[in-house]
């Protein structure tokens, strides 16, 4: 019975030290890996566009590459060089800090000045239907963020970096990118405060407002009705 009763008291606070020790994990690991690969279909004249939260000062590097549905072979070929993709990146305050173009395949890079949503948009050049033949196109997107859009084995090659001196680099890089990740949903937190404050005034100076007028219906509802008993000779 004092076994039970021991494994009972001891189970919940062992789930709890657990559930931190998750969430602290999967947060770091959130940090951490910021990036990603994907491929899409567009049509010719189609723009697709992706959202991305990045915190400021912060390096982010997109690698593409274009495929042509062939129909004779009923599989997706490398695009012809002729064909080119307009890359178009915007800031959370809507401006533009990215509008290049470049070919079938390439290599964008940009830094963020302010933390939020940035906006990547890509379309191809073309206006030819040829190229087409009425098929998609599918690209290929690979987005790095912060430390991960550097190259280490150019950086040791370049700086003559030891393995332990590349290690060390890496880590201080990371953590300089948890910092920026910590300070971005701080201030995210401090936006969405600000907004629930804003909110609630609103609600609040609104609700007072309807009782104002719930007031003055009530006050001229009675006015009326006293002038229409004096008019009838009721009071």
């Amino acid at each position: 019975m004092a076994a039970e009763l021991g494994v009972r008291v001891f189970r919940p606070w062992l789930g709890a030290e657990l559930g931190w020790m998750v969430r602290a994990l999967l947060l770091l690991l959130w940090f951490a890996a910021r990036g990603g690969a994907l491929y899409f279909h567009i049509g010719e004249t189609e723009k697709k566009c992706f959202i991305e939260e990045i915190p400021d000062e912060t390096m982010v590097i997109g690698n593409y590459r274009t495929q042509l549905y062939d129909k004779q072979r009923e599989e997706y070929q490398p695009a012809t060089p002729g064909l080119g993709m307009f890359v178009e990146v915007k800031d959370p305050e809507d401006k533009v800090i990215l509008a290049r173009q470049y070919g079938s395949e390439g290599r964008f890079t940009f830094t963020s000045h302010t933390p939020g949503e940035h906006q990547i948009c890509l379309h191809s050049n073309s206006t030819k239907f040829s190229l087409f033949a009425g098929g998609m196109l599918r690209v290929h997107l690979d987005i790095q963020v912060g430390e991960h859009a550097n190259d280490y084995a150019e950086i040791a090659a370049k700086d003559k970096l030891s393995e332990l001196q590349l290690r060390v680099r890496q880590l201080v890089e990371q953590v300089e990118q948890i910092q920026k990740e910590q300070n971005y949903q701080r201030w995210r937190e401090e936006r969405f405060r600000q907004t629930s404050e804003s909110t609630n005034q609103r609600v609040l100076w609104w609700s007072i407002l309807q009782t104002l007028i719930l007031v003055a219906i009530g006050v001229w509802q009675m006015r009326h009705l006293k002038s229409f008993f004096e008019a009838k000779k009721l009071v």
